[in-house]
């Protein structure tokens, strides 16, 4: 077998060993957002640039995503980027504008979906590449270095929208009312996702995580179409390339679905939102299925004594299977950093 495709020994990181079915004790921790505006010193390289010369600008990338290693010694670095970074290597046009967030020039029809070019994307995203290699050298080396991507539904929302929105019915309308045309965009979606994600690992991502946000809003049948059918791809695809690498899959608020996510995609690890009771979740699950989360962001932002009894509830109920402590969804821009460095004493019974 080709050297390049082996699988990789497990190996002595706490967050890869429990993403290969290990519990650790206590569990690894890292903080989805972790690299944000709650930190003064990112708030400081903000100001230099704007966000898309922040993802690919390797000095300025890797610089975000190593300040909450440097404050909090986190078990993982999520790469500093976006998952729009996808679309717009593919010649969507994107702008990110302030209190409203990211606005595309939105996919409507043939003629828009036709004119996005996959093979722009390795070219695009080659300065991302470049952040990944940086920080594979950089990073202290219990860490490890988790790169990431949208997965097709999701993504699909902002670029069939056109931006944020709290339903999504132009896009979910779409799935219903042109199957064909929304089913060519997942299609591409999902091959380029793949690539990418690929092409990271080459780069020195150790584990690759697929952001779901959205998944939530589908009925069952449409979950299973548009969300776990292209996430099994590109599992597949990723196993089939790069064997050994661990994939964490993150549905977010799909409820019961998720185990069925689980279950069908054959992710290494299920990331878990806010509204999920993580014991009730592990005595569903396979004991061999690393769970990730799940503490609400808002209790973070809060802190206090409630912020401790919340992290020890979360940890202590998993104690003995494969955990991977995080949030329920992102750090809020508002917390104050020494929560942050409570919350991760607390997991680790610092103090």
């Amino acid at each position: 077998m080709d050297s390049e495709i082996s699988p990789r020994p497990v190996p002595a990181k706490p967050l890869l060993r429990v993403l290969h079915g290990e519990a650790v004790w206590p569990p690894p921790v890292w903080l989805m957002r972790q690299a944000g505006r709650y930190l003064p010193e990112f708030r400081a390289e903000r100001a230099k640039a704007d966000f898309l010369t922040r993802c690919t600008t390797p000095d300025i990338a890797a610089e975000l995503t190593l300040q909450p290693i440097r404050r909090y010694a986190m078990d993982g670095a999520i790469l500093f980027s976006d998952i729009l970074v996808l679309p717009w290597a593919m010649g969507q046009d994107l702008k990110f504008i302030e209190g409203r967030g990211p606005v595309m020039e939105p996919i409507r029809n043939r003629a828009a979906l036709d004119a996005l070019s996959p093979a722009r994307v390795a070219e695009t995203v080659a300065p991302i590449q470049e952040t990944l290699r940086i920080l594979a050298r950089e990073l202290p080396q219990p860490t490890t270095l988790l790169g990431f991507a949208g997965s097709p539904f999701t993504v699909s929302c902002y670029m069939v929208d056109g931006g944020s929105s709290r339903e999504f019915g132009v896009t979910r309308a779409m799935a219903l009312q042109d199957p064909a045309l929304y089913g060519d965009l997942i299609a591409l979606l999902t091959q380029a996702t793949t690539d990418m994600l690929i092409g990271q690992i080459d780069a020195g991502a150790e584990a690759v995580m697929l952001f779901d946000s959205w998944a939530g809003l589908l009925p069952p049948s449409q979950f299973r179409k548009h969300v776990i059918a292209p996430t099994r791809a590109i599992v597949e695809g990723i196993r089939a390339a790069r064997p050994g690498v661990k994939i964490i899959g993150f549905p977010r608020l799909a409820g019961l679905m998720a185990i069925e996510y689980a279950r069908e995609t054959g992710v290494d690890a299920l990331a878990c939102d806010t509204s999920v009771d993580m014991a009730q979740m592990a005595a569903l699950c396979p004991s061999t299925l690393a769970l990730q989360g799940n503490l609400d962001p808002i209790i973070l932002r809060n802190g206090g004594q409630s912020l401790i009894d919340e992290a020890h509830t979360i940890r202590n109920a998993l104690k003995g299977r494969p955990h991977v402590f995080n949030l329920g969804h992102g750090v809020m821009p508002d917390t104050p950093p020494e929560h942050v460095g409570a919350l991760v004493d607390a997991v680790r019974d610092i103090g």
